[in-house]
């Protein structure tokens, strides 16, 4: 006998927001359904520049966008509920546009997406490069250090830039990051009737700001004598300003490689000194997040600055006390100590504060902290390993080894039957 067969899914709530990617070639570029959502609109909402490119046929009353513009999603949704409106976005909607605000404040059932050609496509297609070999880095409403942990030698990039003057502060950081030769070719209104592209390379970069409409493509090609900086944890240690307090070069490496940073994972960084651990884990993924605490105000300044020169400017600075400064803090994925290890109840907050599955890692080369670890290894287990490094240096007219001080390392899962604080 045939099994019965299941019930349908419930449909889907009929769509209430039209969201519409139109381009620089406004109107004329834009497809028949398209079209039909912006002449049935009641309501049309986009940036003044949207709105412009819209001929009077469409004769929904057009609201422009405020600014800032995140928080008033909701409040001018919300203003005109039960009205036909159409949401108008630069290229495609979904691809660093309107369209993740608007699914997060109403859910993809209430959005009917119709996106055009993003400017990263045009892009490619102008310059005949591969899409999907392409990097794509947005510096709209970011900070233009954020590029830095994308150079690398022969690597192509596309720069979405926030306005005119883009171009110019790209050039200007790709000639301090030792990226000077790179060649730029800045692509404006693509896809327009007035597209047009300047050429040229950082190190001789002279045009003045243009149209806030643009995409900066960089071959990237460094300098001979640049420091090279990997896509992998183990940044040379000249990478970073420091007044001493840094895990070195080889340990760093080992302990991002417990660490295991994954994508979207948050690390809290305790006793930052220089913020090597947390950049590192920062330069792994875009989307991997990070705080670091300091009390040191000087050192916090310092990390700053690291964090900025080396492409993760995100990373987020607390001056300030642990275990004090944990407070209220969101629950980490990850967290590692760096130092102050012996302050009192630092390790049962940093263990309390993690969820089911998360890491604990903890670095020291002192006698009383490497105790306390092998007290903490006792109760709750993990892998408590000794780190030794030894450089070679001149002895004489000879060579020989300088054995560095070694660092004690324990690191350990919190599993999902452990409870918090001990077994």
């Amino acid at each position: 006998m045939s099994p019965a067969p299941s019930e349908p899914p419930a449909p889907l709530p009929a769509p209430t927001v039209a969201v519409v990617g139109i381009g620089a070639d406004g109107w004329a570029g834009l497809p028949d359904t398209a079209r039909s959502a912006l002449l049935e609109a009641e309501v049309l909402i986009g940036a003044e520049r949207q709105l412009g490119l819209l001929p009077p046929v469409c004769a929904g009353r057009r609201v422009p966008w405020p600014s800032p513009l995140r928080p008033a999603v909701r409040r001018l949704l919300t203003a005109d509920a039960g009205a036909r409106i159409a949401v108008l976005a630069s290229g495609d909607p979904m691809f660093y546009g309107i369209g993740r605000a608007l699914t997060e404040e109403l859910g993809a059932g209430s959005l009917r997406v119709l996106p055009h050609p993003s400017s990263v496509s045009y892009a490619c297609a102008r310059l005949g490069w591969p899409l999907e070999d392409t990097e794509t880095v947005t510096l709209v409403g970011r900070p233009t250090a954020r590029l830095a942990a994308a150079l690398h030698d022969g690597r192509r990039l596309l720069v979405l830039s926030a306005d005119g003057a883009t171009p110019v502060a790209v050039a200007a950081l790709l000639r301090e990051s030792g990226f000077g030769p790179s060649r730029m070719r800045v692509l404006e209104q693509l896809g327009g009737m007035d597209e047009d592209c300047l050429d040229g390379t950082a190190d001789s970069w002279a045009h003045p700001p243009g149209d806030p409409l643009n995409v900066i493509a960089v071959d990237c090609r460094s300098t001979p004598d640049a420091m090279r900086l990997g896509a992998v944890p183990g940044l040379p240690d000249e990478a970073y300003e420091s007044d001493g307090q840094l895990t070195k070069r080889h340990v760093r490496a080992a302990t991002l490689g417990v660490l295991a940073p994954a994508p979207g994972e948050l690390l809290w960084d305790i006793g930052g000194g220089s913020g090597s651990i947390a950049v590192e884990w920062l330069r792994t993924h875009p989307s991997c997040r990070a705080l670091t605490v300091e009390r040191d105000p000087v050192r916090a300044g310092r990390i700053t600055r690291n964090a900025a020169r080396l492409g993760v400017p995100a990373l987020r600075v607390i001056t300030g006390r642990a275990p004090d400064a944990l407070a209220g803090l969101p629950a980490p994925d990850a967290v590692f100590v760096g130092g102050g290890l012996t302050a009192p109840g630092l390790l049962d907050a940093c263990w309390d504060a993690l969820p089911p599955g998360g890491r604990l890692v903890a670095n020291t080369v002192t006698l009383e902290s490497e105790a306390l670890l092998a007290e903490w290894y006792r109760r709750l287990g993990g892998d408590l390993v000794r780190l030794a490094v030894a450089h070679a240096v001149p002895v004489g007219g000879f060579t020989g080894w300088r054995q560095a001080m070694p660092v004690t390392q324990w690191s350990v899962r919190k599993a999902p039957s452990t409870p918090s604080g001990d077994n």
